[in-house]
């Protein structure tokens, strides 16, 4: 049997990461961080499952930052796989709290790429990066040649991680790859994230419980996909018979306000009666047409992302609108 390690299990990638192992037939070990308000929301259909919880998924406590908890994991599970979707990812509070998303997300994928190294037997390491390496970009859509140009804490240590993986691949030899992440989405995205900001709020309009969404620049563009297909992306790298590094995107660009009327139709609202602007939302840096080139993961791996934007905002809100309606 397969037996894979996730850092960030309990993260809206890593549930879904867990699901696809187990149904391919892996023993699946994740990481999580030993705090009092410790979320498992999304795992719980699975550690609530007696024929898979501690059969063959297993949960550890260890931590980025605690590199004895990490080293100790590593050497009692010997994963064949590993994948690292850990850190501090949200782009906004990285300004906010700016050494420890570069103490985890920086650091922390150096401390691991170490322990691998030092393992009797090594195993391939995924490592998710960002489209926030590339900041404000000279080229569109960007590809895995693009120059890194980051414009946010977490873009940049998102920058360093991503170097030092392919450091380690090419001048040590570990199978050793970056995922190049767009922006990707699911019913299981975290509340401090816009796109299910929005989602949320429409829904509780629609059910009389909020009156206004109030935003930030709504011009601004992103490439969205689906969660779930990145997901594949991921599994299908350690598949490769070489360590090579992949964008992961749909090539389309949306914008906030795109989401917000999508969202807002799907409830049967005119969002214009219930949304307004704050200037103090606006972010200080806003990265430029980040678009992505995901023509070699299509080729050399078979990848291609699923679901239209469409389908993805509806599916976002009726999840909200289920779980509110049933508060």
């Amino acid at each position: 049997m397969l037996r894979a390690l996730i850092l960030g299990i309990t993260g809206q990638d890593g549930s879904y990461l867990a699901e696809l192992l187990l149904a391919h037939g892996y023993e699946v070990h994740g990481v999580v961080r030993r705090t009092s308000t410790l979320d498992r929301s999304r795992l719980r259909h699975l550690y609530e499952d007696s024929t898979i919880y501690k059969k063959r998924l297993f949960l550890h406590y260890a931590d980025l930052d605690d590199p004895t908890t990490l080293r100790r994991v590593l050497t009692n599970v010997r994963p064949r796989e590993i994948y690292h979707l850990a850190g501090q990812s949200h782009v906004g509070m990285s300004f906010e709290i700016p050494e420890s998303t570069c103490e985890l997300t920086a650091m922390g994928t150096l401390r691991l790429l170490e322990m691998i190294r030092d393992l009797p037997e090594a195993p391939k390491l995924f490592h998710a990066s960002s489209s926030e390496i590339f900041g404000r970009p000279t080229q569109s859509p960007q590809d895995e040649q693009t120059r890194h140009a980051p414009v946010n804490p977490y873009g940049c240590a998102k920058a360093f991680a991503t170097q030092m993986v392919a450091i380690y691949r090419e001048s040590i030899g570990l199978f050793a790859c970056n995922g190049i992440m767009y922006n990707h989405e699911s019913p299981r995205r975290g509340e401090n994230f816009v796109t299910r900001k929005i989602c949320r709020a429409a829904v509780a309009i629609k059910l009389g419980r909020e009156t206004e969404l109030v935003l930030g620049d709504t011009s601004a563009q992103r490439d969205w996909g689906d969660a779930r297909d990145y997901v594949m992306g991921m599994w299908l790298t350690l598949q490769h018979h070489t360590a090579e590094d992949f964008i992961f995107a749909t090539g389309r660009l949306h914008s906030v306000q795109d989401v917000v009327e999508q969202a807002f139709k799907t409830v049967k609202l005119n969002w214009q009666d219930h949304v307004r602007t704050d200037e103090r939302l606006l972010r200080r840096t806003e990265p430029l047409r980040l678009v992505g080139n995901p023509e070699k993961a299509r080729r050399l791996l078979g990848w291609e992302p699923k679901t239209s934007f469409e389908e993805l905002i509806s599916e976002m809100t009726h999840a909200e609108l289920s779980a509110l309606s049933a508060v």
